[in-house]
């Protein structure tokens, strides 16, 4: 009888190129969006960074102000800009950027609530002149008091 001839030999040299041209399409895709990748990997970096100094800045100006044995102006008090490194040293260590900090203090007078301060406090770092800021309020408790 005659000898069946088999259609499956295999991928043609055009099904190799397009598989190489759709894989090199997807390598370029995901090249273009390194840049983008890498930017807001660093603008996150500096949020986290900025954003536990202005959790410590307020919890250390609270509790200051919640002693009674602390005083207080009743009108407003600006602190800062002063520059702060995350890394919680004087000096910046490897990986540190500096933050600018400023930090105010509106007394029961300025805030027009007897026996209530108002912190705000505002860090910034390189690059961003907005920062974030944060405010709370705040009351001298008698249990407090050292």
């Amino acid at each position: 009888m005659f000898p069946t001839l088999s259609t499956k030999r295999g991928m043609t040299l055009i099904e190799v190129c397009v598989a190489l041209f759709l894989l090199g399409f997807a390598v370029l895709a995901l090249i273009t969006l390194q840049p983008a990748a890498m930017r807001l990997s660093g603008k996150s970096d500096y949020l986290g960074r900025a954003s536990a100094v202005l959790a410590a800045q307020l919890h250390a100006a609270e509790a200051q102000i919640m002693n009674p044995n602390n005083s207080f102006p009743p009108g407003s008090t600006s602190f800062g800009p002063s520059t702060v490194y995350p890394g919680g040293q004087g000096t910046p260590q490897q990986g540190d950027v500096p933050l600018t900090v400023s930090t105010t203090i509106n007394g029961p007078t300025a805030t027009g609530q007897p026996g209530i301060w108002r912190v705000t406090v505002q860090v910034k770092w390189p690059g961003n002149t907005a920062g974030i800021h944060e405010s709370m309020n705040v009351a001298q408790w008698e249990y407090f008091r050292q």
